[in-house]
């Protein structure tokens, strides 16, 4: 499943922390769903992470866009604090 918690939980720790290493967190996420979880048209769900190659499962839960990531993308901006507040 692409579930945005850890990457809310890394914006959060983020935004608090102003800590560097949660945005290189944030990347190392991003880049393994770019590797593994793209599609033509999208995404995909992963059947079994621990597998390498990945195999797809043909479907992307509706999170995955308005969660996942939208707290990637914030955890990038250069202050994410002017858009919360």
């Amino acid at each position: 499943l692409l579930r945005p918690e850890a990457a809310e939980a890394i914006f959060y720790m983020f935004y608090y922390t102003g800590d560097p290493k949660y945005r290189r967190w944030a990347g190392e996420i991003m880049e393994a769903i770019e590797k593994n979880c793209r599609t033509t048209y999208g995404y995909s769900a992963v059947s079994d992470v621990r597998r390498s190659p990945t195999a797809q499962r043909n479907e992307m839960e509706t999170f995955f866009l308005a969660e996942t990531l939208k707290y990637l993308y914030l955890t990038f901006l250069p202050n994410p604090r002017a858009v919360l507040n």
